[in-house]
């Protein structure tokens, strides 16, 4: 019988806090109790935010708390091929276009329009349909050199993965190990990133080819990733990829209620080290 394969995959864009301890405590105790497998995964493809340093501060964090995983790591940085690939899969479909539009472009355009839509994480969906400029055009400005982002036709990456597979859902399990099937709604997602000019893949993508060359068969992650299933779904069907199993564990707050994130300098786990905290008391304040 193949083992459960469990992955924690942070990026080393900032020092690891309580949250990633519990995902990556979570995934460990799972693999442990079911013979499974443990991988490391270092999501770097932001070269601007990425650094060594924090690198090396989730080994030495993760071994401090006593978790150990199969070697070698995948970095992402190194497997650019493997995106460039999906993308080609997905072009030859029809299924992305470069966008040029900036950030203020969109939130110019979000601006002049009363109650526009926002994505399940809040930002407004991509207000520029496809139809707005001809293939030509944006062929050319590619050929120019212009920045640009390319982007998942939602609409018809939705369609054909349903003419393929039927009514995408993906099947959630619950810490007492029941199964539900939840049903995908990627069209609340609108035409998202999977790529840009000089990095040739985004955060959807690379999960989704990661998992399946990875061999991963559960993907246990916190409860702000799960509405994103919805858009891997659509990309496995699309590039014949395994579905994994999905559990969605609830976050640590802060004491006003906000999720504990890099961003906000939530404490990181080399400060409570530093502090004299232990691995056992880190269990603790992550709920475990």
């Amino acid at each position: 019988m193949t083992r459960p394969v469990f992955r924690f995959a942070p990026s080393p864009n900032g020092p690891l806090h309580l949250g990633h301890a519990r995902s990556a405590l979570i995934n460990g105790a799972l693999a442990r109790a079911s013979g499974g497998r443990l991988l490391l995964r270092i999501e770097d493809i932001d070269a601007t935010r990425c650094r060594p340093a924090f690198e090396a501060g989730i080994y030495e964090d993760l071994a401090w708390l006593g978790l150990d995983w199969e070697r070698p790591v995948r970095r992402q940085s190194q497997h650019f091929a493997d995106y460039r690939s999906a993308l080609a899969r997905l072009e030859a479909l029809d299924l992305i276009y470069p966008s040029f539009e900036t950030r203020g472009d969109i939130r110019r355009a979000v601006a002049e329009r009363s109650g526009w839509p926002s994505d399940p994480d809040g930002a407004p969906l991509f207000p520029f349909p496809r139809a707005a400029m001809s293939a030509a055009e944006r062929a050319r400005r590619v050929a120019a050199g212009e920045p640009y982002a390319l982007r998942l036709d939602m609409a018809r990456a939705q369609a054909l993965a349903v003419a393929r597979a039927g009514p995408l859902a993906w099947r959630e399990v619950d810490a007492a190990g029941e199964g539900t099937n939840i049903a995908a709604d990627p069209l609340a997602w609108g035409d998202v990133i999977l790529a840009r000019k000089e990095v040739p893949t985004a955060y959807h993508l690379a999960v989704v080819v990661d998992d399946a060359l990875q061999g991963v068969t559960h993907v246990v992650r916190g409860a702000d990733l799960k509405a994103a299933t919805s858009v891997h779904r659509v990309l496995q069907v699309l590039l014949g990829l395994p579905a994994p199993l999905y559990t969605h564990h609830a976050l640590l707050l802060d004491a006003e209620g906000r999720k504990l994130s890099k961003s906000i300098g939530s404490q990181s786990l080399a400060s409570l080290r530093a502090e004299g905290v232990t691995p056992d008391e880190v269990r603790r304040l992550a709920g475990l």
